[in-house]
């Protein structure tokens, strides 16, 4: 019986929704759990840290394929462990980018899989917040630095939200420790703050207070 290994960011629970689709794919592809396929589960609990330990551990389990989600990291950790497994992917950001694959028509090597690019949503999502609050005096960005893997990638993200800012006339930053809008760019931590999801604790805190937009919603 083949064996899938899944490598997750957060946690059963905080995925349910996501576990639900993705077993019911393969049940689209004449595939069910403990009938004709296995799945090995691995989860961080958010903690970034472990991802590397997980991956090498699926690897030693001589899964069949490695399915990834919750960013790049886990997709990092999983392409780290193994350059024979094949790895796919669900991802919001450029793969090429981050170094996940050599281009998007031949992605080479054992690792393709999904992005939806919010990423390059960011100049549209900073338009809707300047229509939420047409004159913001400071806009705040919260950022997952276990998201943006290196020092270059952290300094590129920043330099293109002040490029994106620089463009926008009406947006003026006048160094005021008051937040008037805010745009979140990654969620702080990837427990209970989940984007999508208005219930969750930080965005429910947080739109209560000020306007947000975050790379699912306006709240």
């Amino acid at each position: 019986m083949p064996v899938i290994g899944f490598l997750g960011v957060r946690t059963p629970e905080f995925d349910a929704s996501m576990l639900a689709e993705f077993r019911r794919g393969l049940n689209e592809k004449g595939y069910a759990e403990g009938m004709n396929v296995a799945i090995e589960f691995r989860w961080a609990a958010g903690q970034f840290d472990r991802l590397s330990g997980l991956a090498e551990d699926l690897v030693r389990r001589h899964v069949a394929i490695i399915v990834t989600t919750g960013g790049t990291a886990a997709a990092r950790a999983a392409k780290a462990a193994t350059a024979a497994i094949p790895i796919v992917f669900v991802i919001g950001e450029d793969p090429v980018q981050f170094g996940l694959v050599a281009s998007l028509s031949r992605p080479e090597g054992n690792i393709t899989g999904v992005t939806n690019f919010y990423g390059e949503l960011a100049a549209k999502q900073l338009g809707l917040l300047r229509e939420l609050v047409p004159n913001p005096t400071l806009i705040a960005v919260l950022v997952n630095p276990n998201e943006v893997a290196s020092d270059a990638e952290r300094c590129g993200y920043i330099n293109r939200m002040h490029s994106m800012l620089r463009r926008s006339r009406r947006t003026h930053i006048r160094g005021r420790f008051r937040i008037s809008s805010l745009y979140i760019r990654l969620m702080i931590s990837p427990m209970g703050t989940r984007g999508r999801d208005r219930s969750c604790p930080l965005v429910k805190f947080l739109s209560a207070v000020t306007p947000c937009v975050t790379p699912w919603q306006i709240c």
